[in-house]
């Protein structure tokens, strides 16, 4: 490793980090000189490997909230890993993720994996699926009945105020999602033509509810095609939010309906999407499941004590972890009815159960039930019914998943 030095990344760094993560992922085309990815770059949180002044490995994290059940708390979004062709099998990539994981102050951190088994060996599990949607529109009606208001849109960068107002009303009703402040409302809304994949530009529609309200918004494009027999143009979502069902069933409603469209595409949504309740013919929706956000504990007492559980509860549970030996050891978590009590302390006690970092990052946000990791061989039962009681307590109502790529 002496060939190699590791430091933090300065403003000056950003085109050649950038020009790594195109080769390191395969990018074609020429990079946008006007990309707003500079507006969220933060340097200081970008840890890079040099070898003969060239800048051969990189891991970043971008400084946002993340919702939890119950909670919203400060999480590192980690972003950007990646390792020059010729440099893997170095080390660096594991150096890179040990020294992130040691220096990051949040309790917890997630990332969305391109690989994830890469991921588990530095204690990161999943925690919630994505689900991808690709719907034929033709076999689909919305079996709510019409709630009144009206839609109005426009250009989603020139109506930041009504949807981050929407978007801020649900947060933290939705395990998985990330808190944006105009930065990254500007980044996101910005729309270069090298982000549409040969669609349109994006636009935006607004549920306003009888009495004038905006109580959500989709946003999406549509992929223009023809064949000889007419249109069969596709819609394609980029995010539904909505803080009301009938803000949700009023915009699918439109979604559905788009002229010449005959196919609906959304890539970021949940197993419990209501879209799945909502409509008369669930199959025609065409669901499909992968993984989706990876999380990892960085500090286990802070963490634990940060969310809410679904039901009381009383373990003493036996963690491992080889990177961060301070998550190590046997804990004691209790929690009351109501969640008016959550401690989590060192235990002297016999273990209820054992587990590794990466299983309880997987439970963390609710979405991975503990005893499924148990019937898996995850985790290790000492005391009969002790899983069961805290499968239930980690538990949550809805499903968490995130609702962008960062």
């Amino acid at each position: 490793m002496t060939d190699y030095v590791l430091r933090t990344a300065t403003e000056t760094d950003l085109d050649a980090l950038v020009s790594l993560r195109r080769e390191a992922f395969a990018n074609t085309g020429d990079p946008d000189p006007n990309s707003t990815r500079r507006l969220v770059f933060e340097a200081e949180r970008n840890h890079l490997f040099e070898h003969d002044g060239q800048v051969v490995a990189t891991a970043a994290a971008f400084t946002r909230d993340l919702a939890i059940p119950g909670a919203v708390i400060p999480a590192a979004h980690v972003t950007g890993v990646a390792v020059s062709a010729v440099h893997t099998r170095n080390g660096l990539l594991r150096r890179l993720m040990t020294e992130q994981l040691r220096t990051v102050p949040e309790a917890v951190a997630v990332l969305w994996a391109s690989e994830g088994r890469l991921y588990g060996r530095y204690g990161y599990g999943m925690a919630a699926q994505n689900v991808t949607m690709r719907a034929d529109r033709r076999e689909l009606q919305i079996t709510a009945p019409p709630a009144g208001g009206r839609l109005r849109d426009g250009v989603p960068s020139e109506l930041i105020k009504e949807l981050s107002e929407v978007y801020s009303t649900v947060l933290a009703t939705k395990p998985g999602w990330s808190s944006r402040d105009e930065r990254w409302w500007r980044h996101l809304t910005s729309d270069p033509e090298s982000d549409r994949g040969g669609a349109t530009k994006a636009r935006a529609v607004l549920y306003e509810n009888p009495d004038g309200l905006v109580e959500g918004y989709a946003r999406y494009r549509v992929r223009p095609e023809w064949s000889d027999t007419g249109p069969k143009m596709e819609v394609n979502v980029i995010e539904v939010v909505a803080g009301t069902p009938a803000a949700y069933a009023e915009l699918y409603r439109f979604l559905l309906r788009v002229d010449l469209a005959r196919t609906l595409v959304q890539g970021l949504t949940s197993a419990d999407d209501p879209l799945f309740h909502l409509v008369n013919e669930p199959a025609a929706l065409g669901g499909h499941s992968a993984d989706g956000l990876w999380l990892r504990i960085r500090d286990l007492p802070r963490a634990l004590t940060a969310r809410k559980y679904a039901a009381p509860v009383d373990v003493v549970l036996e963690v491992t972890d080889d990177l961060l030996p301070g998550n190590a050891g046997r804990w004691r978590l209790q929690v009351r009815a109501g969640g008016a009590l959550v401690n989590c302390t060192p235990a002297d006690g016999e273990p209820d159960f054992t587990l590794g970092i990466a299983e309880l990052g997987a439970v963390y946000l609710g979405g991975t039930r503990l005893g499924a990791l148990h019937l898996a061989g995850r985790v290790q039962e000492h005391r009969p019914g002790a899983v069961a009681a805290a499968s239930t307590a980690f538990g949550w109502p809805i499903a968490p998943y995130s609702i962008e790529i960062f």
